[in-house]
């Protein structure tokens, strides 16, 4: 498996946007609260890795109608689905100067392909100690789901399975898709937004 970047320019993906909106008070306050100066780059993904995977609830675990989308709203509410997770995970490594970017798999949104399908969003992370990309799913785990952090193996929340007509998407992109952004941004209910409106193709 060979990984895509959409940009050569590692600036690209530190950039701060509307929805990666790194400069806000709360994501400034808990980037203090989490790293310290002296921690390499490999402590500080890990960390928050594993604060936005476990810490932030996924809406449809808790099954919560909020709907989030900005990685301050993530934070502030504490529960966003994966399109929104992947923001905050994006905002906290892109603060601290760590190029990080978005991921998508092309899976079946519940138990049987005639339940249709919807994009999974997660990251993908440059170690410039390392000079590879990772990809990492802060999705949030739950039994029969457990991503974890790892620079040597990829283990993601899903497996993709290709004779079911899931897709995994090798390139990391720069910015969210517009498609996951409309439908966060276009949305009052986050539960019926998950059952019925999320896209399913790049």
């Amino acid at each position: 498996m060979e990984l895509l970047c959409e940009s050569n320019s590692m600036n690209d993906y530190l950039k701060e946007s509307d929805v990666v909106d790194y400069s806000h008070p709360v994501i400034v306050q808990t980037r203090k609260e989490l790293f310290y100066e002296s921690l390499t780059d490999i402590e500080k993904v890990k960390i928050a890795f594993e604060y936005v995977r476990d810490q932030i609830h996924h809406s449809w675990d808790i099954q919560s109608t909020k709907v989030t989308c900005r990685a301050s709203e993530v934070l502030i509410h504490r529960e966003g689905i994966c399109y929104a997770k992947s923001s905050l995970l994006a905002a906290l490594l892109r603060a601290e100067k760590v190029p990080t970017g978005f991921c998508y798999q092309r899976l079946m949104i519940f138990d049987s392909p005639e339940k249709g399908y919807s994009l999974h969003a997660f990251n993908g992370v440059f170690l410039s100690s390392l000079n590879k990309w990772i990809r990492l799913d802060a999705r949030g785990n739950k039994p029969g789901v457990q991503a974890e952090f790892s620079i040597n193996e990829e283990i993601l929340a899903f497996p993709v399975r290709e004779y079911l007509d899931e897709i995994d998407y090798l390139t990391i992109y720069v910015e969210p898709n517009q498609q996951t952004i409309a439908v966060l941004e276009n949305s009052k209910n986050a539960l019926k937004m998950y059952q019925h409106d999320l896209p399913s193709f790049i």
